[in-house]
């Protein structure tokens, strides 16, 4: 007779859980996952999915007006935001079933309710007990509003998705990829849209040519741009608007404010006080190399343990190694090195590698050669936009230390040329390789002479 009710028990069915989940199934381990919300986690629900397919919808303004420089003509189009918000929600429910068919097909059971540790090997959900070999922490987190008078009155980015109604002017405060993100969005589908930042240029940690570009390329698109500026209040207007109070003495009016300041690992409710696990400066689970907690057969990943980007694709690879060194071969590790990521403003920026202020502090002699230009679709659009492209190099091995595009399908561009990375791109290699004529793409291989310092 089996000791425990399951070898594995998963608390969170996100991106890293349901991945876990499976995979721990598939090597033969009885696993079971609790979700009190929608199956999927941040990413289906109120993340990449919606935030992408809002993107592309916002991207139907610059759309409709550059057909008029190739010939089209079209009468002016109109937003209706609620066959948007029914359509997404009526592919997010999709996505939900889907995920509820995975996980019932690698025959993992799904409890619905919220999950709490009881003791060592205990779960409780819903006042029924379970008992398991081992627990897997994969709640991931949730947006975080500091607290300021009137902080009640901002909404999150979880609640954009289901605005009852659409906005005519909105603030967004935050200096993150999410801040920028739901700028573009507001901004392209009509929105008077105001970025507030309390640092005088948003994404930190991105290189700096990048963020510089992106917020001339913003600007150009009628986003306001408010940096070295600080909410210190919202209070009610009148006719149901908000006024935004800002540290420079300055206020805007607006519809809704939207706090896009990060998100915390959400480590509510989760009986931890059981356990000996404490929660770090960041309210994050602490882990090992391994994802091992401080308590023997209780492990975390994903955004929860706070520990690195906070990406999909991050928990998913975490979910492959700890479930291959739970159930399989044990030979897995977790390589955070070159990790892609896009930001999907407008234009999009991708990255992969180093940025050229990380390059200078790690290596002793590098070049930089960067590319700024129109790409061809504009030169009959009418339209200003640019593309910045940007390739690091160590002059010692020649090796391609980061590689950095602004610019429309940047993420496309950039999954491939972070393949060549992971498999030591060169610069000679960039220049050995032939270009696809003519696309922009061909830009990363035609680079030849580094900027000045």
């Amino acid at each position: 007779m089996d000791k425990y009710d399951y070898d594995l028990f998963v608390i969170g069915a996100g991106s890293g859980g349901v991945r876990a989940s499976r995979m721990a199934a598939q090597y033969g381990a009885r696993v079971a996952v609790a979700e009190n919300k929608s199956l999927g986690g941040t990413c289906v629900n109120a993340g990449c999915v919606p935030k992408k397919l809002f993107v592309i919808a916002s991207h139907f303004h610059d759309d409709f007006s550059w057909a008029e420089g190739f010939g089209w003509t079209n009468n002016k189009p109109e937003f209706h935001w609620p066959t948007l918000k029914n359509n997404k929600n009526i592919e997010i429910n999709r996505l939900n079933n889907i995920y509820e068919k995975l996980l019932k097909s690698s025959k993992v059971d799904i409890i619905y309710g919220n999950a709490q540790i009881a003791g060592p090997h205990k779960i409780v959900v819903a006042e029924k007990e379970y008992t398991c070999d081992k627990i897997l922490i994969a709640t991931g987190g949730k947006p975080y509003i500091p607290d300021f008078p009137g902080n009640e009155l901002a909404i999150t980015s979880d609640d954009v998705f289901q605005l009852e109604n659409f906005p005519d002017k909105v603030v967004v405060v935050g200096g993150g990829y999410i801040a920028v993100e739901f700028a573009g969005i507001f901004n392209g589908l009509g929105v008077e849209t105001h970025l507030i930042y309390r640092g005088p240029l948003f994404l930190r940690g991105f290189d700096n040519d990048v963020r510089k570009f992106v917020a001339e390329e913003l600007e150009k698109k009628g986003i306001c741009l408010h940096f070295n500026t600080d909410v210190s209040s919202i209070e009610k207007f009148e006719k149901g608007l908000l006024k935004v109070n800002m540290s420079n003495n300055l206020s805007i009016v607006a519809n809704d404010v939207l706090y896009a300041t990060g998100r915390i690992p959400l480590t509510d409710n989760l009986g931890l006080e059981t356990t000996r696990i404490r929660l770090n400066d960041n309210n994050a689970i602490p882990v090992n190399s391994t994802f091992e907690t401080i308590e023997p057969d209780i492990f975390a990943l994903g955004d929860v343990t706070g520990g690195h980007a906070q990406l999909t694709p991050i928990a998913l690879a975490e979910a492959m190694v700890l479930t291959n060194l739970l159930f399989g071969d044990k030979k897995s590790n977790m390589d955070y090195t070159n990790i892609p990521t896009a930001v999907f403003c407008q234009p999009n920026i991708a990255t992969v590698g180093l940025s050229e202020e990380q390059a200078r502090t790690q290596h002793d002699n590098i070049d930089c050669y960067i590319s700024t230009f129109s790409p061809l679709k504009h030169t009959l659009s009418g339209s200003s936009e640019k593309t910045l492209m940007k390739v690091i190099v160590s002059k010692d091995d020649d090796k391609v230390l980061g590689i950095h595009m602004v610019g429309a399908e940047a993420g496309e561009i950039i999954q491939g040329l972070a393949v060549a990375m992971k498999m030591g791109l060169t610069k000679t290699i960039l220049d050995s390789t032939i270009g696809i004529h003519p696309t922009t793409a061909e830009e990363f291989v035609t680079l030849r002479t580094p900027v000045a310092e």
